[in-house]
């Protein structure tokens, strides 16, 4: 579709903003991307880091049996809010998660949705560049020795900037999600090496377990492994851009490579976390790879693996976390031009690079942010279940207010649900990890006062 915006016309920003909309879809479905590059695109998105910390959370939900009984159960829940998003998303022919919630709920939907969007895709993304100095770290560490990070070149501040600068933003700038589809492939392939070097060092390791948990000491730590899962699940935020690049857009196509890509990443992160948690028992650390000997070439293998993993998922994060400032932007500041395209451009440049340069800064000046980005990560359940829930509810209300049918009735029901137990895991999550923080400045308090 076409649109002739004549100088002297007067056009709200609410029109622009929807022809703008409307090119950028069609456009993207002129093009549209294959089945199999939109499941790798998933994959990539849903798997990350995450997975170095699954043998633990075995560990601490009562073992292999409990932590997959959870896994199920909540996997079900995972893909119906996926499917409700890009139902949602037809129906409102968006093309990010910001535009249903701007649908759905107007523009505090847009505005309350673009602040989470935000904080979380960068918060990740700092995370992701403190796991890439880590890797360095350990390669260094190993190669050299423990002094390594005396030298200017091998320092972590350096290292993070120079191989992010290089190797990241350049990928960053893409107008369209699906540029990263071949990097994605990339991503899928090296978090198989990893798992392939998780199962190995269970066989011949010769490594000594701890004990290993057959059930919960309590039935209340069945809670544990949920935030680990619902993090490592998590690709809600992306999945409407990818969904939106589709080619043959439809929700039947949609539902298919979403399955393909949940159910790789379930077997994925169910390798790692039983054979991980079987092969070390309760001696197991929250990241796997530091328990294994860093001097190993197959292990340094894994280590490098997890570092361009991370590289090729932070574009995608990064894209998220743009497309919702952007938003914010012209909500804000959005002002009539001639040319939308160089606009759309120029303001993707300026978005792209401050946000990079601000997760950079993060990084290299805080890199020991954990207990910080696990209150980010409580946003997860958000995503997964409060945002579907509120897109289900006010969707179904739009079509029946007087809920008349039965069938809405029961998308009523399945609407509360995620929205209860989305702001139920929210809260937990985020006073868990308020807890782990107050109890590491504690502790760091008083070593201060000792010393």
């Amino acid at each position: 579709m076409e649109f002739i915006l004549e100088e002297d016309s007067v056009i709200n920003d609410d029109l622009i903003l929807s022809n703008s909309l409307s090119i950028s879809i069609n456009e993207e479905q002129a093009g549209g991307s294959s089945r199999l590059s939109v499941i790798f695109l998933i994959i990539n998105a849903a798997l990350g880091a995450g997975l170095l910390n699954f043998p633990q959370a075995f560990d601490q939900a009562g073992g292999v049996l409990t932590a997959l009984s959870v896994q199920a159960v909540l996997l079900a829940w995972i893909m119906g809010s996926l499917i409700i998003l890009a139902y949602c998303a037809d129906q409102a022919s968006a093309r990010t998660l910001q535009d249903v919630l701007e649908w759905s709920c107007g523009r505090t939907g847009l505005w309350v949705g673009s602040v989470c969007i935000t904080v979380y895709c960068l918060g990740t993304c700092v995370t992701f560049l403190v796991i890439i100095g880590d890797q360095f770290d350990r390669v260094l560490s190993s190669q050299h020795g423990s002094d390594f990070c005396y030298y200017w070149y091998m320092n972590r501040g350096f290292t993070i900037t120079a191989s992010s600068t290089l190797l990241i933003l350049p990928l960053c700038y893409s107008r369209r999600i699906d540029f990263l589809k071949y990097a994605s492939s990339l991503g899928v392939v090296e978090v198989l090496c990893v798992v392939a070097l998780i199962v190995y060092e269970k066989y011949y390791g010769g490594f000594v377990p701890g004990p290993v948990k057959s059930a919960p000491d309590h039935w209340t730590d069945m809670f544990l492994v949920i935030p680990v899962i619902c993090f490592g699940y998590q690709c809600h935020v992306s999945v409407i851009p990818i969904y939106a690049c589709l080619k043959g857009r439809s929700l039947r196509n949609f539902t298919l490579c979403t399955s393909c890509a949940i159910g790789l990443c379930a077997v994925v992160y169910t390798l790692a976390g039983a054979f991980g948690y079987l092969t070390f028992g309760s001696l197991v650390t929250s990241d796997i790879l530091e328990s294994y000997d860093k001097s190993s070439p197959l292990v340094l293998m894994g280590v490098v693996s997890i570092a361009v993993k991370t590289i090729t998922t932070y574009p995608i994060l990064l894209f998220c976390g743009r497309e919702a400032v952007s938003q914010l932007w012209c909500s804000f500041f959005h002002t009539l031009s001639a040319d939308v395209a160089l606009q759309e451009r120029s303001r993707r440049v300026v978005i792209t690079s401050a946000c990079f340069a601000l997760t950079l800064a993060l990084a290299v000046v805080s890199p020991d942010i954990g207990s910080v980005i696990d209150m980010l990560g409580s946003l997860a359940a958000v995503f997964i279940f409060v945002f579907p829930g509120v897109c289900l509810l006010l969707s179904t209300l739009r079509k029946d207010p007087h809920i008349l049918l039965n069938k809405d009735k029961f998308m009523v029901v399945v609407s509360a649900f995620l929205i209860l137990f989305g702001t139920f895991i929210f809260g937990l999550v985020f006073v868990q990890a308020a807890e782990r923080f107050a109890s590491q400045t504690k502790h760091v308090n008083e070593l201060c006062f000792r010393a």
